[in-house]
């Protein structure tokens, strides 16, 4: 099986051109403070108590969450999210 090799320079000018680049360095952040700290994070995501698209920061506080949980969003009666 072959892998077709990743584009990263093609995926950091889209973040940036969809202004994802700050949420995303802020998520990597919260992860490597929790493997320093020796948090066992295998099959979980790191959530942020205020969303990072609310502008939420690490300092707000993180945790641990089921990938399932942590990618659910509340919608409005319209689908649309909260």
């Amino acid at each position: 099986m072959s892998m077709k090799k990743r584009n990263y320079k093609q995926e950091y000018r889209t973040q940036v051109s969809r202004g994802e680049h700050e949420d995303r360095m802020e998520r990597q952040r919260a992860r490597r403070s929790m493997d320093e700290k020796g948090v066992n994070r295998r099959g979980m995501d790191v959530a942020h108590d205020k969303a990072l698209s609310k502008r939420g920061t690490n300092t707000d506080g993180v945790r641990l969450q089921r990938p399932s949980t942590n990618r659910s969003f509340k919608r409005n009666p319209d689908g649309s999210m909260k």
